[in-house]
């Protein structure tokens, strides 16, 4: 899985919202070390964080930066810190499902209205694309952060109505767990591992998940970004694994404890439904749900795509790609190398 996209931030100005968490340092970094980016502002409102990644990334050798407290639930602190700028990337999101399922009203705020407000602030600043990171979990679902982000999802997606020929162009890109991520359950193993316990957790022997690296996602979404035409939502082909093959290869011969599905958690995770189908292309390194209806977008069928079957489901279950425990170890060693 190679997804090459040179040159797609040269002389670019970006704002990441969420720059400072996981996936927005690794997007720093890429940016950095494989493009020249004119701009890169990381946009968070988290002061500490903020002032960590300055620590990494010296400001005196990398000019590009900016850092820009501010929270997407403020329209004119998004309007103010998007004058100039080419190229959103929006990871900014509350992710935890129980903080969500405990304080239902902050996740709507952040997530969904938050997308509304970024929509808005980028149509007026006059900003050309716009990629905004989902999540397997707004496939159906069936708990408040998927439905916050199904929600964001139709907002991104529909957005390009708003802006007109010639405005904004916005898609999603959404993919399943990242390995090595905050609240990811590898660390999780590792550190009881590192503690001695032999004993580890896991909710349900059937249980299995789609997983990506963090690199892998940055590259996906660079790639989105030099393919995307207007509200798609671009999914990766990536690998499906068991939570119990994951806990055995990780700690070979551990025990493990069940302790059962947690509210809000599903046994399998989907990406595309049966429904979604009937709008899903396929290619070799991913499958593209287009916006439905396409004619608004003036969408023809891309170079290279093939319609999916009808009926076609794409979840970690049903998932022609496995990993295995030598896959597992090289995931790990990848977010481990930086």
């Amino acid at each position: 899985m190679n997804y090459d996209a040179p040159g797609i931030l040269d002389g670019k100005s970006i704002l990441i919202t969420g720059g400072t968490g996981s996936f927005g340092q690794r997007f720093v970094q890429t940016a950095l070390e494989n493009h020249k980016p004119k701009r890169l502002a990381i946009y968070s409102r988290d002061e500490l964080k903020q002032y960590e990644m300055q620590q990494k990334f010296d400001p005196k050798e990398h000019r590009c930066l900016r850092y820009f407290l501010g929270d997407v639930r403020d329209l004119d602190r998004l309007k103010m810190a998007l004058r100039g700028i080419d190229t959103v990337i929006h990871a900014a999101a509350l992710k935890q499902v129980p903080a969500a399922e405990y304080n239902p009203t902050e996740c709507i705020h952040t997530n969904v209205l938050g997308a509304e407000n970024l929509v808005m602030a980028c149509i007026t600043e006059g900003v050309e694309r716009l990629v905004a990171l989902s999540t397997d979990k707004a496939v159906n679902p069936i708990n408040l952060y998927g439905a916050s982000k199904l929600a964001s999802d139709k907002i991104f997606t529909a957005a390009n109505q708003l802006s007109g020929e010639g405005g904004t162009v916005f898609c999603c890109v959404r993919y399943g767990n990242v390995v090595g991520s905050r609240g990811s359950v590898v660390p999780l193993y590792q550190r009881m591992i590192a503690e001695g316990i032999t004993e580890l957790p896991v909710t349900d022997t059937r249980m299995t998940r789609f997983w990506i690296t963090l690199d892998k996602g940055v590259e996906f979404v660079l790639s989105c970004l030099q393919m995307m035409r207007g509200g798609e939502v671009f999914i990766p082909k990536i690998p499906s694994m068991k939570i119990t093959d994951l806990a055995e290869a990780l700690s070979p011969g551990a025990k493990y404890k069940i302790i059962g599905i947690r509210p809000g958690e599903k046994l399998h995770e989907v990406m595309i439904t049966e429904d979604d189908a009937r709008n899903t292309v396929e290619f070799p390194d991913r499958y593209v749900i287009e916006p439905n209806p396409v004619a608004w977008t003036g969408h023809v069928l891309r170079d290279g795509a093939t319609p999916v079957e009808d009926g076609f489901r794409y979840a970690s279950d049903n998932n022609t790609e496995w990993l295995d425990a030598e896959g597992l170890h090289d995931f790990v060693a990848g977010t481990q190398k930086n």
